[in-house]
């Protein structure tokens, strides 16, 4: 049995390098948020789906689902939301399953955005590593990486789980709140501390 730690935090939390962190040490890295922009992607296997249910206008010249449309409808329709999720989350949860099972390191992280909000892939996970940042800097930090306007970001962290809740859920906390070298610092003896329980009997193959 393989040691899965699921990997989550708000928007701006800077989940993608932690995970980058761990992954140069050594950890294998299913990104649920990558399945699902391949999914979407031209081609993809949830294309086809996408197109029935909302038509044409949201999947864009590329062959690829419209994003920025999607996210405006979704965003304001609860309904079109959930149509959305129910042709996603089985796809997603089929693909995380067999890279679950093909995996190859000293162990796992799963990257789950929404895992406090939907308590989804709970049970393929040993421990949740929450990435925390103050709010103000989760705001900043989104702001300049996707030119989104505040009040845009502020509407997508209310929609999220609140900082007090996903410190409740987590089994381990990552303090992102300096630099990259800071972080890599804090990341060590996490990383030993996952090296640890995964070579111990219950997670050996």
């Amino acid at each position: 049995m393989k040691l899965v730690i699921g990997l989550t935090g708000g928007i701006g939390s800077g989940k993608s390098t932690v995970a980058d962190i761990l992954q140069q040490h050594g950890a294998a890295v299913i990104d649920t948020d990558a399945i699902a922009h391949a999914l979407s992607a031209p081609g993809g296997a949830a294309i086809a789906a996408i197109r029935q249910a909302f038509g044409d206008e949201y999947i864009n010249a590329t062959g690829a689902m419209d994003r920025q449309r999607m996210r405006q409808r979704v965003f304001s329709d609860e309904t079109a939301r959930k149509q959305l999720e129910q042709i996603l989350h089985p796809l997603i949860r089929q693909e995380v399953e067999k890279q679950l099972a093909q995996a190859q390191g000293d162990y796992i992280l799963l990257m789950v955005p929404l895992l406090v909000e939907t308590g989804a892939y709970r049970e393929l996970i040993a421990r949740t590593l929450v990435v925390d940042v103050p709010e103000a800097l989760q705001l900043s930090r989104t702001m300049q990486r996707s030119k989104l306007g505040a009040t845009e970001v502020q509407a997508i962290m209310a929609k999220q789980a609140s900082r007090a809740t996903r410190l409740a859920a987590a089994d381990d906390i990552i303090v992102n709140d300096t630099d990259l070298a800071t972080l890599q610092q804090r990341m060590a003896p996490l990383h030993r501390h996952y090296l640890q329980l995964a070579e111990s009997a219950k997670y050996r193959e």
